[in-house]
């Protein structure tokens, strides 16, 4: 899979301003440092709806490999990177954990004395390669028919913790919506950052300076993933467009989100499903420009913060520059908040 980068969709407003929609292929292991950014609206694979089974396909096929070992040294930097002899080691030692990972979770999703009897079978019978042993286990959980299917006493232990022993060396997909990248741009490109982590936000920087945003007028829709044959339907079914384009970003938590065949019906269905129980992240992908009736007001909410003599400047600015958001985006409305399901707090007048 590799460390990846696309953008998906780019719009600007009359105003100025920009949102971007990326999907980008991280190492799993710097989800955590990504997450940190709330400018960033996000959705990515998860470990609790990717079958096992397509887990560990992934990491036979494609397993998160690092580009260098840096040495230990104080802080939180690493030292010069491993070469020669050591470098060598180190890969191995590396790959060997990724082998025994997979067996732990051949070992969970069957039972440890199925895999290691199966594997003691295999390299009699057929040969002494882990990964074509790996692969045949697969299509045999893959086959409802096979006799794995009737073993006296498997774990066939839950994909939400077999898959966890899996996320170290697996590569991950997220598709992230925002109109505020400078602070992450800056913290993550700098060489203080993770190299890991580096590497990917210096390939989304350039994607997002060598993109040309489309132009939006108002009530029109910044709509990740509508298809070229799609775009004319979408203008003129605006809010079902929208609910395609959730389903199609929640989806990414089964790494289904870029289906080639279209079923908008199956799309309605998800959306209303994810607006039901509240699941709103996904409706945050979708947007549009604010209206100028909105800014209007926006703009007299900011005169009375800027004439309040109780407040400080510090917090009339903040105040101000606030007025020009909409959840985590600026000068752009969320299709989340116009959801039922959107919590809003209404203080009591007592």
């Amino acid at each position: 899979m590799a460390y990846a980068c696309e953008i998906v969709a780019d719009s600007v407003t009359k105003r100025g301003h920009r949102a971007t929609t990326m999907v980008v292929t991280i190492y799993r292991g710097t989800l955590a440092e990504f997450n940190t950014h709330r400018d960033l609206s996000r959705n990515s694979a998860s470990s609790r709806a990717i079958p096992t089974r397509k887990m560990i396909r992934a990491l036979v096929e494609d397993p998160f490999v690092p580009i260098e070992f840096g040495t230990a040294q104080g802080g939180m930097n690493a030292g010069p990177p491993l070469t020669g002899k050591k470098l060598d080691i180190a890969l191995d030692v590396w790959g060997n954990a990724a082998l025994t990972q997979i067996w732990a979770a051949l070992s969970l999703t069957t039972s440890p004395n199925y895999v290691q009897r199966e594997w003691e079978k295999w390299v009699l019978e057929q040969n002494d390669s882990f990964e074509e042993f790996v692969f045949d286990v697969i299509a045999r959980i893959d086959n409802p028919k096979h006799s794995i299917h009737k073993l006296k006493s498997p774990l066939w232990a839950t994909k939400g913790l077999t898959n966890r022993l899996l996320e170290p060396f697996m590569w991950h997909t997220i598709i992230v919506t925002a109109t505020e990248w400078e602070n992450f741009f800056n913290l993550r490109t700098d060489e203080n950052a993770q190299l890991e982590i580096r590497i990917i936000a210096k390939m989304m920087k350039e994607a997002y300076d060598a993109s040309t945003p489309k132009l939006l007028k108002e009530s029109e829709w910044h709509l990740p993933f509508i298809q070229e044959h799609e775009k004319k339907w979408a203008r003129k079914n605006p809010l079902l467009a929208v609910k395609a384009v959730t389903a199609r970003c929640a989806r990414v938590s089964y790494l289904t989100h870029d289906k080639k065949i279209i079923d908008l019906e199956a799309d309605y269905r998800l959306s209303d499903s994810l607006a039901k129980n509240g699941h709103m992240s996904p409706f945050e992908h979708a947007l549009t420009p604010i209206p100028k009736d909105e800014w209007k007001t926006r703009m007299k909410m900011s005169k009375v913060a800027r004439e309040a003599e109780h407040l400080s400047q510090h917090v009339a600015a903040q105040m101000i520059d606030r007025n020009e958001f909409s959840g985590n985006v600026r000068g752009f409305a969320q299709a989340r908040r116009d959801q039922a399901s959107q919590r809003v707090f209404i203080p009591q007048v007592v």
